[in-house]
């Protein structure tokens, strides 16, 4: 099973491979569980709602357009179960982010002065991404920390991949607004 993608084992499952699902479970779990913890705080809850896009999409796995990619098909479910279960808690925004793994290449990590400025510059990154909107704090997410296209995030969020492309340029200017505006200026 290793060596087919995604689409297919998915058209395995379709096919009647019960089976084949658990290779998309060992693909996907750690990608969707990174995803949900930028929605939720606890572990249970990402546990639970993770098990539930599973569920959702083995379910629905015959809806699933073998000539399209998964990845997006999958997220799309995740996106709306995470945002479901923020709207039955009536939370507002999308929860935090680790700037760690959303902007990877703040510093290179090749000594120890270097492991304290990334983490200092994670934990700023970390400050001004919580001061973005919902709608670009997902992208960002998406974009930065799960290596998705513009194309892909469409997809996800079913905005027109423009949209997309604005809704970065936007989220950048701001954190670089935000970043400058900390900073001591200096002559």
């Amino acid at each position: 099973m290793a060596e087919l993608s995604d689409e297919g084992i998915a058209a395995a499952v379709q096919t009647g491979d019960a089976e084949a699902f658990g290779e998309l479970i060992g693909r996907y779990e750690a990608k969707l569980k990174r995803y949900a913890r930028k929605f939720l705080n606890t572990n249970h809850e990402i546990d639970d709602l993770v098990q539930d896009v599973f569920i959702k999409s083995y379910t629905n796995i015959q809806s699933f357009d073998t000539k399209q990619r998964f990845s997006p098909w999958i997220y799309r479910i995740a996106h709306n179960t995470f945002v479901n279960e923020l709207k039955r808690k009536d939370r507002s925004g999308f929860g935090l982010f680790d700037a760690d793994t959303v902007f990877p290449f703040l510093a290179a990590s090749e000594t120890a002065d270097s492991e304290t400025l990334q983490s200092e510059l994670s934990q700023e990154m970390n400050e001004h991404v919580e001061k973005l909107s919902s709608k670009y704090r997902e992208v960002i997410a998406l974009h930065y920390f799960e290596s998705l296209s513009y194309q892909e995030i469409s997809d996800i969020l079913q905005i027109p991949v423009t949209t997309v492309g604005v809704r970065m340029t936007r989220a950048r200017a701001k954190l670089k607004e935000y970043y400058q505006s900390n900073k001591p200026h200096h002559e």
